[in-house]
């Protein structure tokens, strides 16, 4: 029988740049994207946890290769794009995942480094990124297949905020505004870009908040009750770059168990 629908589901072939894939959601957004046929550059600043998703990959018969960047240096990723693009083909899709929080009162000695060392990774890193795969994005021959995709992850504290942590609220909050122009600027291309939202999600940034504090936070903010496991934002993140997913376009998507839809 055959199938009913035209768009197509299928990542066989791709090649996806994965930042932050070292552990949590960038290391399961690794994974599903391998499970779905894509070649996986395995990117992080840490060279341990790139070398096991690696391993892990590559050991269940999946294409995968890591690169160890500091994503605070423009030189490494101006550098990264053209090692891919040799190592497993043009980049048709570009996960943005790479963050940090490194909390800072506004009136803090250390505040204008947080600032800066924040912005550098979890927003002007991404538009670099953006530029260094904009060639390969807009091909034709990848336009014919449905165009490039590019997730951009920001967080709850881009659509909200919490007190101490001007530097990461206000840089997720540009992570928004970016994908929102972006999404303009490549609309008529084919390339789609998208953002996803994550809540409280159990990844290494959460980990040493005590599991008794982070009961109570659910209990009280989120009206699924727990935090969010990395699968359940890398599901939504790959069901955005799907060759099917080709008139979802400058979508900000919460993943956080419905914490933003409630008033209180």
């Amino acid at each position: 029988m055959s199938r009913l629908s035209k768009l197509s589901r299928s990542l066989q072939g791709r090649t996806a740049i994965v930042t932050g894939a070292g552990s949590g959601m960038g290391r399961a957004t690794a994974h599903l994207l391998a499970d779905e046929g894509a070649k996986v550059a395995v990117v992080d600043v840490n060279a341990a946890g790139v070398q096991q998703v690696v391993e892990e990959l590559t050991g269940a018969g999946y294409p995968a290769k890591g690169y160890v960047v500091d994503l605070a240096d423009a030189a490494q990723i101006e550098a990264l794009v053209p090692q891919v693009r040799a190592d497993l083909g043009p980049i048709d899709i570009l996960i943005n995942n790479a963050g940090v929080s490194v909390p800072a009162d506004l009136t803090s000695a250390g505040w204008e480094d947080s600032w800066a060392f924040t912005f550098e990774v979890n927003l002007t890193a991404q538009a670099r990124l953006v530029r260094a795969c904009h060639e390969d994005l807009v091909r034709a021959e990848l336009a014919a297949e449905g165009g490039g995709r590019i997730v951009n992850i920001a967080s709850t504290e881009g659509l909200g905020a919490t007190k101490g942590m001007s530097p990461y609220t206000a840089s997720k909050t540009g992570v928004i505004g970016l994908t929102r122009s972006l999404a303009l600027e490549y609309g008529e291309t084919g390339v789609t870009v998208n953002c996803i939202c994550p809540g409280p999600i159990r990844t290494g940034m959460t980990a040493e908040i005590p599991d008794r504090h982070k009961e109570k936070f659910a209990r009280r903010r989120v009206p699924k009750r727990r935090y969010g496991d990395p699968e359940e934002v890398a599901q939504i993140t790959v069901s955005l770059v799907l060759p099917a997913a080709s008139f979802l376009n400058g979508a900000i998507i919460p993943v956080d168990g419905g914490m933003i839809a409630q008033n209180t």
